[in-house]
């Protein structure tokens, strides 16, 4: 088994011609920076998120099997370079970029911080080391996909978020947005790449206020502790002086809430225990 690349989270390994080995780590990222403290069985959980949402999600996918509690299979394919994103509350980038009238939400939509929009909105972007919000014109201008391709991603993309979101809330919780990757495996649009708390927002129903930054069981806890302590900024600030930004240390508060709310969201969402 050859090793071929370390990811932010996933260590990647040539198995055969037709087939890579994921290797989830405990590692965690915000904001493009790579901190040097580890989330404990945050690996482990991932590992079995991904196993779960494509076992439930009846599309093609890459998925082949899981190999241990941190490791699984899946079939090689030619990566898409735009990800799919799908948002249904209006939270997050969504609101500076609405602000500046750079993406636009339906009409009628409530303008409050985490207020459900009338229907998902798909939102693409780049998949880049720092991704870039695209429209259709873009993606295609840029070559990103053909036209037939856009309009596939978003349709199925939407379909996902939409049977993700039911599932999320016979758990008691919110899909509030996702990510998606797919890939093309003999000609076919494949969703790969895998699903889990690093990839959506998810908020506990019974503590859900629209108005309010929300109570997060995925990486937005990390989020928010840096934006709450400036760290935000000082990455931006970093990154126009054209340095690379340092990542401070994480609180071990953060970190063990981070791993208790990793772990509750998958033995909520799957009903099993890690």
């Amino acid at each position: 088994m050859k090793f071929l690349t370390s990811g932010k989270v996933k260590d990647l390994y040539d198995i055969d011609g037709d087939t890579i080995l994921f290797k989830f780590s405990d590692r965690v990222s915000a904001y493009d920076v790579k901190f040097h403290q580890d989330i404990p069985q945050k690996g482990k959980v991932l590992c079995s998120f991904a196993q779960f949402w494509f076992d439930k999600l009846d599309v093609p996918n890459h998925f082949v099997e899981k190999k241990s509690d941190t490791e699984i299979t899946v079939k090689k394919m030619k990566m898409i370079p735009m990800e799919c994103v799908v948002r249904g509350y209006f939270y997050g980038s969504l609101i500076n970029r609405w602000k500046k009238g750079e993406v636009s939400i339906p009409s009628g939509a409530d303008t409050t911080m985490a207020a459900k929009l009338p229907e998902p909105i798909f939102d693409p972007t780049t998949k880049s080391e720092h991704d870039i919000p695209v429209n259709k014109e873009k993606a295609l201008d840029m070559k990103l996909v053909t036209e037939e391709q856009f309009e596939y991603l978003k349709k199925t993309s939407l379909e996902i978020y939409n049977k993700m979101a039911r599932i999320a809330d016979d758990a008691g919780f919110i899909l509030a947005d996702l990510k998606l990757e797919f890939g093309l495996l003999d000609g076919v649009i494949t969703l790969g790449d895998s699903i889990g708390p690093d990839e959506y927002r998810l908020w506990p129903k019974d503590s859900f206020e629209v108005g309010k930054i929300q109570e997060a069981y995925d990486k937005q806890l990390l989020r928010d502790w840096l934006t709450a302590n400036g760290y935000q900024k000082q990455f931006d600030n970093a990154r126009d002086a054209g340095k690379e930004p340092i990542a401070p240390q994480i609180p071990s508060d953060v970190i063990s809430k981070m791993t208790q709310r990793y772990i509750t969201a998958y033995e909520k969402l799957s009903r099993k225990s890690i």
